[in-house]
């Protein structure tokens, strides 16, 4: 079973996925960024993209990966990472379905002066805060679409309220999650 947590940048999916992380036995958290960073570090910069998930190769890399350790691995995969494009969706969770794979798909949905206010933390690199705050109007909008299930809307819940209620949706999926 995967546990996909979508939401605009700062929406607090890291949170809740290693939150999620602690309370599932035999569970792992993936992280699709990861695939993003190599291949902006192994490709020609003429070849990068604005956003690495615009690159097919970031996509396909990902689906790949995910659907390995759903074959290999017995235990609950934990994914924090936002996509707005609903095709992308399609290509990466939809085509994970289409194999038999379980993807539980949550969008934590945060006003966005909360999001603001969030991603000027000083944990944030600059870069990356200036990036994130550019994303949120299309964030916002996009969740709107009814595509992508799952919306829950997290303003005056608490990273442990988020969790608990992702943990009781899923739990009929995995009854030894704790």
């Amino acid at each position: 079973m995967i546990i996909w947590i979508n939401g605009a940048f700062g929406s607090g999916k890291t949170t809740a996925a290693m939150l999620l992380h602690s309370k599932i036995e035999n569970s792992y958290v993936y992280d699709p960024e990861n695939v993003g960073t190599f291949l902006c570090s192994n490709m020609p910069s003429c070849m990068l993209r604005d956003d690495f998930q615009d690159e097919p190769l970031w996509r396909k890399f990902n689906f790949d990966i995910i659907k390995n350790i759903s074959d290999n691995f017995d235990g609950t995969i934990i994914i924090p990472m936002t996509i707005t494009n609903i095709e992308y969706y399609k290509e990466i969770i939809g085509r994970l379905r289409d194999s038999g794979i379980t993807v539980n798909h949550f969008v934590l949905s945060v006003p966005k002066e909360i999001l603001i206010k969030r991603l000027s933390e000083p944990e944030r690199s600059s870069d990356a805060r200036e990036w994130a705050v550019k994303k949120i109007d299309i964030c916002t909008k996009t969740f709107l679409n009814s595509e992508f299930e799952g919306v829950i809307n997290t303003e005056n819940m608490s990273a442990d309220e988020i969790t608990e209620y992702i943990l009781k949706e899923v739990q009929t999926e995995r009854p030894h999650i704790s």
